[in-house]
């Protein structure tokens, strides 16, 4: 057992934004402890978003952040000797940590030229409800969906 709760961890708000959601996106985005090129690769990707759509690119990337954060998820549990994929709601911080990350793995997955363009791209793919990232969101609802009837197992 633990003795005690984990304390959040406060978050400063981005430099050209003034926005903590900007900064955590940036957090999951950096590699190797290169935070400046990854706030680059962010802001090079937000105007990259604005030039081809005409929008704000910040209210592009929440919009796409919204339309990819799942719900619900399956996981794993032992009952009596057989594994059953159980539909769990998730809680607010790690839904959005998942959303982040999946926009990220799906972004390195693309085929464009610099990390900048494959995040630009896959931002508005998933602001219009559609791309890599928004099928995850889906596929993981459907599986949930279908194993309603074990929700039951629930702990």
């Amino acid at each position: 057992m633990r003795r005690r709760v984990a304390k959040k961890h406060r978050i400063l708000p981005d430099a050209r934004f003034g926005d903590t959601q900007v900064t955590t996106f940036v957090n999951n985005l950096m590699l190797d402890g290169k935070k400046s090129v990854a706030f680059t690769i962010f802001y090079n990707a937000i105007d990259r978003v604005s030039e081809r759509t005409g929008e704000d690119g910040l209210e592009l990337f929440k919009k796409a952040l919204e339309n990819v954060t799942p719900a619900v998820e399956v996981r794993s549990r032992r009952v009596g000797g057989a594994t059953f994929q159980i539909p769990t709601p998730i809680r607010d911080s790690r839904k959005l940590s998942m959303a982040m990350k999946w926009l990220i793995d799906f972004s390195r997955k693309r085929n464009e030229k610099s990390m900048a363009e494959r995040l630009a791209a896959e931002i508005i793919a998933a602001s219009k409800e559609e791309g890599s990232t928004f099928k995850k969101k889906e596929d993981t609802h459907r599986m949930a969906e279908a194993n309603k009837a074990f929700a039951h197992f629930r702990f």
